[in-house]
C-alpha cells in the first residue's frame, strides 16, 4: 500500500465525482485538493501569477504557492488525507466505497 497508489486512486475519485452526487467538496476543499495536486505532480509553484482579472486563476496560483516546500510524498498523504475526511462526513454507501477503494490501493 504506497501512498503513491493511494494517490491516485484519490485523484481519480475527486476529479470523477459527479456534480450532482452526495459527495460535495467546497470551494475550500477543491482548493486544497488543487494546491496538493500540483505540489505533489510538479513540484514548488515557479510560474508567474497571473493578472488582476483572473481571480481563480489568483487564487488557484495562491493556493499552490502557500505550500511551497511540501514534499511529493507529504503532499500525497495530505491530499489523500483530505478526500478521506470529505467522505466521512458525506458518509453514504458510495463514500463508504470510495473509502474502501483508497485503503486497499
Amino acid at each position: 500500500m504506497s501512498i503513491e497508489a493511494k494517490f491516485d486512486k484519490a485523484v481519480a475519485i475527486v476529479q470523477g465525482l459527479p456534480k450532482d452526487g452526495p459527495v460535495k467538496p467546497s470551494q475550500e476543499d477543491q482548493l486544497y485538493f488543487y494546491k496538493y495536486f500540483k505540489q505533489a505532480k510538479v513540484g514548488d509553484n515557479t510560474t508567474t501569477r497571473p493578472g488582476m482579472l483572473e481571480f481563480v486563476g489568483k487564487a488557484k496560483w495562491d493556493a499552490w504557492k502557500s505550500v511551497e516546500g511540501v514534499s511529493k510524498e507529504e503532499a500525497m498523504k495530505l491530499y489523500v488525507d483530505k478526500l478521506l475526511e470529505v467522505l466521512k462526513k458525506t458518509d453514504d454507501a458510495e463514500s463508504k466505497k470510495y473509502i474502501e477503494e483508497i485503503e486497499s490501493a
